[in-house]
């Protein structure tokens, strides 16, 4: 059997060294490279076309979710495990529309990570035990309510929510005019947008928006400048 290519993903180097370790241990997989934010994950991924990404959610520049979208749109047969903090409905329903094969506890990824790329290697799904269990739940309350579970979170687009997350790290509007290759004019635009879809009217709110839907951790969210 061929060794599994596998990129990490996670801002924590403590964290990748860990599960570096777990993954080589096993013989069968190889680490073809590490990422520490989400937009490095996705350069990465274009150039070494890797067999399986296990992807943090919670990343600085491009969260876990927008990294997951953007990869297995540019790359269809990459297979992404997300490893997140958060087992509850949104960030699970997030994690399955942005394409992701498993998903994952962070807590006990140690006891369930090298059967997921295994898995998701042989183009199956995997979820952690709790996660399943979720998921048995909402399919349940879905057949007997005759409908699917229903979200409340509004449909930003990809830019939209790369804006968000910039924005609550802290960026000013020309810094993330830089990063993102866009106009500064265009970057307001999108933010002007971003207040009316979320129905928020400042800056500080959206901050508080994004760290409540963990797109950002709180130990990076802060109120930046407009300029």
């Amino acid at each position: 059997m061929s060794n599994i290519s596998v990129l990490l993903v996670d801002d924590h180097n403590i964290v990748r060294q860990g599960l570096r370790a777990l993954l080589i241990a096993e013989g069968d997989m190889t680490i073809v490279a590490e990422a520490q934010t989400g937009r490095e994950a996705v350069q990465l991924a274009a150039k070494l076309h890797p067999e399986v990404v296990v992807m943090d959610l919670a990343m600085p520049l491009l969260n876990g979710w927008e990294a997951t979208r953007q990869i297995v749109k540019a790359f269809p047969s990459a297979r992404i495990v997300v490893l997140s903090t958060y087992g509850d409905d949104d960030h699970i329903q997030q994690a399955i529309a942005a394409g992701a094969a498993a998903c994952l506890l962070k807590q006990t990824a140690a006891a369930n990570l090298v059967k997921a790329i295994r898995e998701v290697k042989m183009g199956n799904a995997y979820f952690s035990p709790a996660i399943a269990k979720r998921l048995r739940e909402q399919t349940c309350r879905s057949s007997v309510n005759g409908a699917s579970m229903p979200t409340n979170e509004p449909d930003l687009t990809p830019r939209e929510a790369e804006v968000l997350q910039l924005i609550a790290e802290g960026f000013a509007n020309k810094q993330i005019a830089a990063e993102l290759g866009l106009s500064v004019k265009t970057v307001e635009k999108h933010r002007q947008q971003l207040m009316h879809k979320l129905n928020i009217n400042d800056i500080a709110g959206l901050v508080r928006h994004a760290a409540d839907k963990g797109i950002i951790e709180l130990a990076t969210a802060g109120v930046p400048s407009v300029p």
